[in-house]
């Protein structure tokens, strides 16, 4: 099972990690101004994550894949990268996966 992992970040904003089941880290989300809009976030991700079109695929400058998941037309988050378009696929399986039963826990 996966789990979401709440922390605040130097600036004080607070910002999630989507966590698989095995503690890999596979999606960050963007920074929020209050631990209740980081919450609005995770909310999202649930809603979100099943839908295929929520998916944006993007390349790195040096070439790495990775995709952003958004929430209507904003970011909620961004995958880690990966050397693979194969990988990247597999991230977003895992991003649709783990969601519905993550608990939530603060870093």
């Amino acid at each position: 099972m996966g789990k979401f992992v709440i922390a605040k970040g130097p600036s004080g904003a607070f910002y999630f990690t989507l966590k698989a089941g095995n503690g890999e880290k596979i999606l960050t989300s963007e920074h929020y101004t209050t631990k209740d809009k980081c919450l609005q976030g995770i909310a999202s991700v649930k809603t979100n994550a099943a839908i295929d079109r929520q998916y944006e695929d993007h390349t790195s400058k040096d070439g790495r894949y990775y995709f952003v998941l958004k929430g209507g037309t904003e970011v909620i988050g961004t995958s880690e990268m990966y050397n693979s378009t194969g990988g990247r696929e597999k991230g977003k399986v895992s991003v649709k996966a783990n969601p519905p039963d993550a608990v939530i826990e603060e870093a």
